[in-house]
Protein backbone atom coordinates (compact mmCIF):
# COMPACT_ATOMS: atom_id res chain seq x y z
CA UNK A 1 0.00 0.00 0.00
CA UNK A 2 1.49 3.48 -1.21
CA UNK A 3 0.15 6.87 -1.48
CA UNK A 4 -0.65 7.61 -5.33
CA UNK A 5 0.40 10.89 -5.79
CA UNK A 6 0.67 14.21 -4.42
CA UNK A 7 3.29 15.41 -1.59
CA UNK A 8 3.80 12.50 -0.22
CA UNK A 9 3.39 10.05 -3.63
CA UNK A 10 5.05 6.92 -3.61
CA UNK A 11 5.21 6.67 0.38
CA UNK A 12 4.64 3.42 1.75
CA UNK A 13 2.09 3.35 4.35
CA UNK A 14 2.13 0.55 6.74
CA UNK A 15 -1.12 -1.72 7.46
CA UNK A 16 -2.83 -3.46 10.20
CA UNK A 17 -1.52 -6.80 11.32
CA UNK A 18 -4.20 -9.68 11.46
CA UNK A 19 -7.75 -9.21 10.37
CA UNK A 20 -10.54 -6.96 10.86
CA UNK A 21 -9.13 -3.81 8.04
CA UNK A 22 -9.94 -3.85 4.50
CA UNK A 23 -7.83 -1.98 2.94
CA UNK A 24 -8.51 0.12 -0.38
CA UNK A 25 -6.52 -1.51 -3.39
CA UNK A 26 -4.63 1.54 -5.48
CA UNK A 27 -6.82 0.95 -8.25
CA UNK A 28 -9.95 1.95 -6.57
CA UNK A 29 -8.45 4.46 -4.47
CA UNK A 30 -6.93 6.22 -7.55
CA UNK A 31 -10.23 6.24 -8.92
CA UNK A 32 -11.77 7.69 -5.94
CA UNK A 33 -9.33 10.86 -6.25
CA UNK A 34 -10.09 11.17 -9.94
CA UNK A 35 -13.77 11.62 -9.56
CA UNK A 36 -13.31 13.62 -6.78
CA UNK A 37 -10.66 15.79 -8.39
CA UNK A 38 -11.29 19.05 -7.35
CA UNK A 39 -12.77 18.55 -4.50
CA UNK A 40 -10.05 17.78 -2.01
CA UNK A 41 -7.66 20.61 -2.62
CA UNK A 42 -8.25 22.33 1.30
CA UNK A 43 -11.19 20.19 2.37
CA UNK A 44 -11.80 19.20 5.86
CA UNK A 45 -11.98 15.53 5.31
CA UNK A 46 -13.59 13.04 7.67
CA UNK A 47 -12.57 9.35 7.60
CA UNK A 48 -14.49 7.30 9.62
CA UNK A 49 -13.47 3.32 10.35
CA UNK A 50 -10.33 4.89 9.25
CA UNK A 51 -8.20 1.53 9.51
CA UNK A 52 -5.01 2.51 7.83
CA UNK A 53 -5.58 6.00 7.34
CA UNK A 54 -4.84 5.49 3.65
CA UNK A 55 -7.81 7.67 2.21
CA UNK A 56 -7.21 10.36 4.52
CA UNK A 57 -3.67 10.33 4.22
CA UNK A 58 -4.54 10.40 0.14
CA UNK A 59 -6.16 13.36 0.83
CA UNK A 60 -3.46 15.12 2.64
CA UNK A 61 -1.15 14.50 0.47
CA UNK A 62 -3.61 16.06 -2.58
CA UNK A 63 -4.12 19.24 -0.55
CA UNK A 64 -6.68 18.32 1.82
CA UNK A 65 -5.98 21.46 4.71
CA UNK A 66 -7.19 18.92 7.82
CA UNK A 67 -7.80 15.28 7.86
CA UNK A 68 -9.71 13.91 11.12
CA UNK A 69 -8.89 9.89 11.23
CA UNK A 70 -11.89 7.57 13.29
CA UNK A 71 -11.27 4.30 14.38
CA UNK A 72 -11.98 2.36 17.56
CA UNK A 73 -9.56 -0.31 17.09
CA UNK A 74 -6.24 0.38 19.02
CA UNK A 75 -3.80 -0.80 16.80
CA UNK A 76 -5.43 0.49 14.06
CA UNK A 77 -4.35 3.64 15.36
CA UNK A 78 -0.93 3.12 16.07
CA UNK A 79 -0.84 2.17 12.70
CA UNK A 80 -2.47 5.71 11.35
CA UNK A 81 -0.11 7.91 13.62
CA UNK A 82 2.88 5.78 12.21
CA UNK A 83 1.42 6.38 8.80
CA UNK A 84 1.37 10.22 9.65
CA UNK A 85 5.17 10.56 10.86
CA UNK A 86 6.24 8.80 7.67
CA UNK A 87 3.98 10.90 5.60
CA UNK A 88 4.69 14.28 7.15
CA UNK A 89 1.22 15.05 8.07
CA UNK A 90 0.61 14.84 11.51
CA UNK A 91 0.36 18.50 11.90
CA UNK A 92 -2.64 18.24 9.83
CA UNK A 93 -4.45 15.34 11.22
CA UNK A 94 -6.25 14.56 14.11
CA UNK A 95 -6.60 10.64 14.90
CA UNK A 96 -9.24 10.13 17.39
CA UNK A 97 -9.91 6.65 19.05
CA UNK A 98 -13.56 6.22 19.69
CA UNK A 99 -16.99 4.18 18.34
CA UNK A 100 -17.58 6.19 15.12
CA UNK A 101 -21.33 6.15 15.92
CA UNK A 102 -20.62 8.36 19.15
CA UNK A 103 -18.29 10.58 17.98
CA UNK A 104 -21.09 11.58 14.87
CA UNK A 105 -23.10 12.43 17.39
CA UNK A 106 -20.54 14.22 19.67
CA UNK A 107 -19.27 16.18 16.96
CA UNK A 108 -22.76 17.21 15.33
CA UNK A 109 -23.35 21.22 15.32
CA UNK A 110 -19.76 21.36 16.06
CA UNK A 111 -17.82 19.85 13.33
CA UNK A 112 -18.47 20.38 9.46
CA UNK A 113 -16.69 18.21 6.90
CA UNK A 114 -16.39 19.30 2.83
CA UNK A 115 -15.73 14.99 2.31
CA UNK A 116 -16.71 12.00 4.86
CA UNK A 117 -15.10 8.81 3.54
CA UNK A 118 -17.07 5.78 5.56
CA UNK A 119 -15.54 2.20 5.21
CA UNK A 120 -16.36 -0.42 7.81
CA UNK A 121 -16.20 -4.01 8.56
CA UNK A 122 -18.02 -5.67 6.02
CA UNK A 123 -21.15 -7.37 6.30
CA UNK A 124 -22.29 -5.76 9.56
CA UNK A 125 -24.89 -3.18 8.07
CA UNK A 126 -22.38 -0.67 9.61
CA UNK A 127 -22.24 1.79 6.41
CA UNK A 128 -26.11 1.84 6.38
CA UNK A 129 -26.55 2.93 10.03
CA UNK A 130 -23.31 5.46 9.36
CA UNK A 131 -25.40 7.09 6.64
CA UNK A 132 -28.74 7.21 8.21
CA UNK A 133 -26.94 9.33 11.74
CA UNK A 134 -24.96 11.51 9.21
CA UNK A 135 -28.33 12.06 7.16
CA UNK A 136 -29.68 13.30 10.38
CA UNK A 137 -27.16 15.05 12.44
CA UNK A 138 -25.26 16.60 9.56
CA UNK A 139 -21.80 16.77 9.62
CA UNK A 140 -21.66 17.45 5.82
CA UNK A 141 -20.74 21.32 4.88
CA UNK A 142 -23.06 22.88 2.16
CA UNK A 143 -22.08 21.11 -1.51
CA UNK A 144 -19.95 18.50 0.28
CA UNK A 145 -20.36 14.41 -0.45
CA UNK A 146 -20.40 10.91 1.77
CA UNK A 147 -18.11 8.14 0.28
CA UNK A 148 -19.62 4.92 1.01
CA UNK A 149 -16.57 1.95 0.54
CA UNK A 150 -19.19 -1.35 0.50
CA UNK A 151 -18.64 -5.08 -0.87
CA UNK A 152 -21.67 -5.16 -3.88
CA UNK A 153 -24.03 -7.62 -1.66
CA UNK A 154 -24.00 -4.92 1.13
CA UNK A 155 -25.93 -2.75 -1.19
CA UNK A 156 -29.18 -1.30 -0.37
CA UNK A 157 -31.18 1.85 -1.15
CA UNK A 158 -31.55 3.52 1.94
CA UNK A 159 -34.34 5.79 3.07
CA UNK A 160 -32.27 9.04 3.96
CA UNK A 161 -33.86 12.26 4.39
CA UNK A 162 -31.29 14.94 3.33
CA UNK A 163 -28.90 12.78 1.77
CA UNK A 164 -28.91 11.41 -2.24
CA UNK A 165 -27.56 8.98 -3.95
CA UNK A 166 -25.68 10.96 -6.78
CA UNK A 167 -23.39 8.34 -8.07
CA UNK A 168 -22.22 4.58 -7.79
CA UNK A 169 -19.24 3.00 -9.38
CA UNK A 170 -17.58 -0.52 -8.70
CA UNK A 171 -14.47 -1.77 -8.88
CA UNK A 172 -14.14 -5.40 -8.33
CA UNK A 173 -15.43 -6.58 -4.79
CA UNK A 174 -15.77 -3.24 -3.65
CA UNK A 175 -18.75 -0.39 -4.88
CA UNK A 176 -17.96 3.46 -3.97
CA UNK A 177 -21.27 5.28 -3.18
CA UNK A 178 -21.30 9.12 -3.36
CA UNK A 179 -24.29 10.88 -1.54
CA UNK A 180 -24.80 14.71 -1.47
CA UNK A 181 -27.18 17.11 -0.32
Amino acid sequence: MRVIAGKAKGRRLASVPGEGTRPITDRTKESLFNILAGEVEDARVLDLFAGTGSVGIEALSRGAREVWFVEREWKALQVIRANLQTTGFTGQARAIRQDVFKFIRRAAGRERFDIIYVAPPQYMGLWAKALQELDELDLLESGGVVIAQIHPKEYAELALKTLHLEDQRRYGSTILCFYRQ
